[in-house]
């Protein structure tokens, strides 16, 4: 099997470097970063990327509202959130925008790991 690609997507460059690092060790490809929603959305549409992990909280546009856009890109793709903001109003708006999972910082590599290997099991 192939290794799964992913976009990272957060306003803080050493949390993408810090999830960059358990991602590969986990054995995905990184294949692009983004430091807001707006680029996010450009680079899911233009790397076609396996799953974009997104923060909630991001200039220019949110993750909420960049995974609202990509879900509509109609690409075979997973979209998961990435935020310290755990409260449910937060988290079911990040599903209805699109996200099929959530991830609340600070990281914790097995938990990520674990979300990660969840979609693996819904994806055919």
């Amino acid at each position: 099997m192939s290794k799964r690609r992913v976009l990272i997507a957060d306003d803080l460059l050493f949390f993408r470097a810090a999830l960059r690092d358990i991602l590969e060790r986990g054995g995905y490809e990184v294949i692009g970063e983004a430091a807001n929603g707006a680029e996010a959305f450009d680079k899911a549409r233009t790397l076609s990327p396996d799953i974009v992990i997104l923060d909630v909280v991001m200039p220019v546009k949110t993750g909420i509202d960049a995974a609202r856009e990509i879900s509509h890109l109609n690409m075979p793709l997973k979209i998961v959130m990435c935020s310290s903001l755990g409260y449910e109003p937060i988290v079911e708006e990040a599903i209805r925008a699109g996200a099929c999972a959530y991830i609340l910082k600070p990281l914790n590599e097995e938990a990520v790991l674990q979300t990660l290997v969840s979609l693996e099991a819904d994806t055919p």
